[in-house]
């Protein structure tokens, strides 16, 4: 293990709470969105916590994948739905640099310099 996950949560959640004293509105507002999409009732608490853990990786959040992996373990989640909620997010990366590769050659193109 590369490092102390269970730790790490533990003391990012203290400072985080520090953070909540001091901007206690910010916090909440967090909390709002977090739940805004749970309201509906459409995707189980699972999915969402498989989604949280796609978008974590492609945002390079380690506390948001600290918390979120708990989250879908206590859900249920498996460590092959995992994996594969990972395998989406990256494609997706991957995909976004392809996608954005083009919008560099678009740019280039668009140079009035450039052969």
């Amino acid at each position: 293990m590369m490092l102390d996950w269970n730790s790490y949560r533990t003391a990012l959640g203290s400072r985080v709470g520090e953070f909540a004293k001091l901007t206690p509105d910010t916090l909440r507002g967090l909390q709002v969105m977090e739940g805004a999409g749970a309201k509906t009732g459409k995707l189980e608490p699972k999915v969402h916590e498989l989604i949280a853990l796609a978008v974590a990786v492609t945002t390079r959040c380690d506390g948001c994948i600290a918390f979120h992996a708990k989250a879908a373990i206590g859900h249920g989640a498996t460590k092959e739905e995992i994996a594969e909620a990972l395998g989406v997010a990256v494609s997706l990366n991957a995909g976004a640099a392809v996608v954005y590769s083009a919008r560099v050659l678009d740019v280039v193109a668009a140079l009035p310099d450039a052969k």
